[in-house]
């Protein structure tokens, strides 16, 4: 995850004047921006100033940048500094809950975020490789709270007595899916969740 090969190859091409790779990049990190500026508990015109801001800095900064692979890292790290400006700027309290102590260094919340965005993305994609029906039946096992056995037998027209077998198969098509096979070869911290969400 750290030397995404994707990234570094937007982030040339974003250097060189080509807009599509500009704009896969936004797209691909609006949601980081997005999720930190929720943590901070913005009002959504707070959230849609911090963003403009952030991708503004980054046009003036994309051609400085040294080392391609650490834009996700510059992009949380500049979105928390525009957050707190803003929060600043309004008079807010600053809120407590982004780290459990006032200790915890900058970059540190940065590389968690960072890390939570990355885990996500590759969950959505290994969700999505998925066939339709063990997407069918995950979502409704992992849905809060998880659908009641006999909902999802008359939704899916499959026997309450199944249900647990086909859920282990796709739980481990899920594991053999090529993106959470390279999340597992890249360290011991898979993305939280399906296993534990669908045992529910």
């Amino acid at each position: 995850m750290r030397d995404d090969p994707t990234v570094v190859d937007l982030v040339t091409r974003a250097r060189d004047g080509d807009k599509s790779a500009w704009d896969e990049l936004v797209v691909r990190y609006a949601p980081l921006v997005y999720s930190i500026c929720r943590r901070y508990r913005l009002p959504q015109p707070d959230i849609d100033d911090v963003g403009q801001s952030v991708w503004l800095r980054l046009v003036e900064h994309l051609p400085g940048l040294r080392e391609p692979a650490a834009l996700p890292g510059w992009i949380a790290t500049t979105t928390q500094r525009e957050c707190f400006r803003m929060i600043r700027a309004t008079s807010r309290v600053e809120p407590v809950d982004l780290a459990d102590s006032p200790d915890v260094p900058e970059q540190a919340i940065a590389e968690e975020e960072v890390l939570r965005h990355e885990r996500g993305t590759i969950l959505r994609t290994a969700f999505g490789e998925l066939s339709r029906r063990c997407q069918q039946l995950l979502s409704l096992l992992m849905q809060d709270p998880p659908a009641p056995y006999d909902e999802i037998s008359r939704r899916l027209d499959l026997p309450i007595g199944s249900i647990g077998p086909n859920r282990a198969r796709c739980l481990g098509r899920l594991r053999q899916t090529p993106a959470l096979l390279r999340l597992a070869a890249d360290g011991p911290d898979g993305p939280d969740g399906p296993d534990e969400a669908a045992r529910r």
